[in-house]
């Protein structure tokens, strides 16, 4: 839904009906973000309590592969539904289903509750795709990216405080982050059922639904049989090919090759959740006011690039300031380019197309999460180096597909 104005009655100042709505739909995200940033650091002793040391990593990467496995088969339908149905109903079962997941994690007893918490939770995981369609439909085109840039930042937030308030409540109970993140995720979606309005009205809803609305697959070819599409999903693709491998293996890296610990790992997470949130939310909004999204998304590719060739370097030549420096264009770089690139995605479909859309964004990105972190091991036992080295030409081809799609869609 396009942004409506009216002027106050005495003077020529425009208001936006629609901004309360999408300050609400980022609180929600922080309520989200800080829930899951408490458990994340505890799930390697969670899942401990259930398997030996020897295990847990193959245990934690199971969980997290069935999870991604549900959210890909799951997320483009949820998406389609949401451009059927209204973007709020879905957003309320999203949440529902994560709130429920997380008990059943808290609850524990066996490592089949586990598992079935993590089947319930990406069978349900639509929130973030959904939130995206809410800000896609409550906003103008040019603004859409600066509003992905604040979702972004506010993501940051969690990581900053999450991790330390995880700990804290951790060391009482291990089960007790897992109910404290139900409880943010149910308080979430109270906030959407009594604040949020409904941002995809029903003249612009899709009229009706098939078989085919069920069948992941077909809303796979809905949207790659669009050439705009396509030629932004596949730079995408790449994107979070090699930031995957960054984010899945970077934490082991430094314990490895720099011999880190927990606590400079930790506030190095802390600096990390810093950065995303000064490039979301203070500097992409000033390059939008002096540069296109175009050469905006480019230049956050370059960046990430030249990080990552950074930490393949750092291999040969042990250097703090090269790993700093490093992280620096690394968050800089996925934050231009992720805020960018979300809101070109976007403008390429209708209304009613968003929640198809970002359901299969989310679901290409799921799939690099089943992927990425077994291929990524297979290299690292080989060579650390070598990893980030073809992480670095990941992004590279990337960038060079990404400059053609958008040439091609100026």
């Amino acid at each position: 839904m396009l942004l409506k104005y009216k002027k106050t009655t005495g003077d020529s100042t425009e208001i936006n009906p629609h901004k309360n709505s999408l300050w609400i739909i980022i609180g929600i995200i922080a309520l989200n973000s800080i829930g899951m940033s408490v458990v994340l650091p505890l799930l390697p002793f969670l899942v401990g309590k259930y398997l030996g040391p020897g295990q847990v990593v193959v245990g934690m990467s199971a969980l997290l592969s069935v999870y991604a496995g549900c959210t890909f088969f799951a997320a483009p339908v949820l998406g389609a539904l949401s451009d059927r149905y209204g973007r709020k109903r879905i957003l309320i079962i999203s949440l529902s289903g994560s709130a429920i997941g997380y008990i059943l994690f808290a609850a524990g007893g066996s490592l089949w509750m586990l598992f079935l918490g993590r089947i319930i939770d990406g069978l349900t995981a639509g929130n973030i795709s959904t939130l995206l369609a809410c800000i896609s439909d409550s906003t103008e085109s040019k603004e859409r990216t600066k509003w992905f840039g604040y979702m972004g930042a506010t993501m940051g937030i969690g990581k900053i405080g999450g991790p330390a308030l995880g700990g804290l409540l951790g060391s009482i109970s291990i089960s007790l982050p897992f109910y404290v993140t139900s409880a943010f995720i149910l308080i979430s979606g109270l906030a959407v059922y009594f604040l949020l309005p409904e941002s995809l009205p029903p003249e612009k809803r899709i009229k009706r639904l098939t078989l085919e609305s069920v069948n992941t697959f077909s809303h796979f070819k809905d949207v790659f049989i669009l050439k705009n599409v396509r030629l932004l999903l596949v730079p995408g693709l790449f994107f979070y090919a090699g930031m995957g491998i960054f984010q899945f293996n970077f934490t082991v890296f430094l314990k490895d090759i720099y011999e880190w610990g927990p606590e400079p790992v930790g506030m190095l997470l802390t600096a990390i959740g810093v950065c995303e949130i000064v490039t979301r939310a203070l500097l992409l909004p000033r390059l939008l006011r002096r540069m296109n999204e175009k050469r905006i998304g480019i230049t956050g590719l370059f960046n990430l690039c030249i990080g990552l060739g950074l930490i393949a370097a750092s291999t040969g030549i042990h250097s703090i300031v090269m790993i700093i420096l490093a992280i620096l264009f690394i968050i800089s770089g996925e934050g231009l380019f992720e805020t960018s690139y979300n809101g070109k995605l976007s403008q390429s479909v209708s209304e009613s197309e968003q929640g198809k859309l970002q359901g299969v964004n989310q679901s290409l990105q799921s799939a690099n999460n089943v992927l990425i972190p077994l291929a990524a091991a297979a290299i690292y036992v080989h060579s650390p180096g070598i990893l980030y080295a073809t992480a670095a030409l990941i992004i590279f081809v990337g960038v060079m597909i990404y400059t053609y799609s958008a040439d091609t869609n100026r």
